[in-house]
Formats: structure tokens, C-alpha cells, sequence
């Protein structure tokens, strides 16, 4: 089995992407040989991370998510703002208590906006692009919190019901 190295002294960089993007030119041996000796060069080049390169890449994992997720279209429940929020947390690797007292709030109030209770006010959006050193603009977390409103405000049909009885007179036509 060839090694990594011996591999990029035989092939061009381009015959490589070929052979991987084109499998079907390579025989499925040397196709299996090739994607476990990249696999082995992966893991040893992964091993060889320090703690704060792996944090950097969690974190830029999450970021492209985020920003992937407000130019999608749809609404998805499951990634709201408290879910960014954990991942973030967890990614850091901090206990809440840790992580709210870096923030300077009362581990109370982490948890209520957490877990949905209550909605983060612009000062905490603005304490979290301070704490990630503006890694995180507090854009983007202000517009995963736009982006749950818009979905509420289209959807709730209740607070439309509630509100129509408050509404004298409406136009006549629509435009």
C-alpha cells in the first residue's frame, strides 16, 4: 500500500482530484488504497492538532452553519437561537454557571434563554460577539432571532384571531 507522500510524488495534484472526483478511472483497489492511505495521513495530521486548533474549527463548524442556516429560506424549528446558543456553550467546552458568569449574567437567566423562556436583549447578543472576539457578530445571532420572529409572525394564527376582534374597520381592497 502506498503511502500519502508516495502518492502525491507519482500523481499530479489534478490527476488526484480527477481520480476522486472520476473514481470510475482508477480500479477499485487502488481506489481503496488510496482512500485509506489519505484516511491514515487524516488521522495522523488530526492527531497532531493542538486543543486550540480543534476548538477554532468547532467553532468555525458552527459559524458556517449558522450563516448556511439564515440565508436558507425555510424555517427550521430545530435550529432556533437557544440551540446555537448550547452548541456554542458545549463547543467551548464551559459549564453554564462558567459560561454566564464569563458573560456577567445570572446563571438564571442563561437558562430561561436557553431554554426558551425568555428572548436574549441586545446587550447579551453584544456580550456575545465580545466573547468570541467578534468570531460570532452579534448579527448573526440577532438574525437567527429574526429569523424565529418572521416564522411566528407568519404563522400564528391565534394572535391573529386575538387581534382582528381589536380592528374597527379594514380596507376595502386589497392591492
Amino acid at each position: 500500500m502506498k503511502s500519502y507522500k508516495e502518492l502525491v510524488k507519482k500523481y499530479k495534484a489534478s490527476e488526484m482530484a480527477e481520480s476522486y472526483v472520476f473514481p470510475n478511472e482508477l480500479n477499485k483497489l487502488e481506489r481503496e488504497q488510496s482512500l485509506e492511505s489519505f484516511g491514515e495521513w487524516r488521522k495522523k495530521d488530526k492527531s497532531k492538532q493542538t486543543v486550540e486548533t480543534k476548538l477554532k474549527i468547532q467553532l468555525m463548524q458552527l459559524k458556517f452553519l449558522m450563516e448556511d442556516y439564515i440565508k436558507e429560506t425555510g424555517y427550521r424549528k430545530e435550529y432556533d437561537f437557544s440551540y446555537f446558543l448550547k452548541e456554542y456553550i458545549i463547543r467551548l467546552g464551559k459549564k453554564h454557571k462558567e459560561f454566564a458568569e464569563e458573560m456577567n449574567i445570572d446563571p438564571t437567566e442563561l437558562s430561561q434563554i436557553i431554554n426558551k423562556h425568555r428572548q436574549p436583549n441586545e446587550k447579551f447578543i453584544i456580550r456575545l460577539e465580545i466573547h468570541s472576539n467578534k468570531n460570532f457578530p452579534a448579527i448573526i445571532w440577532y438574525n437567527l432571532i429574526q429569523k424565529e420572529k418572521t416564522f411566528e409572525l407568519l404563522t400564528d394564527q391565534t394572535l391573529r384571531n386575538t387581534e382582528r376582534k381589536h380592528v374597527k374597520r379594514k380596507l376595502s381592497f386589497t392591492i
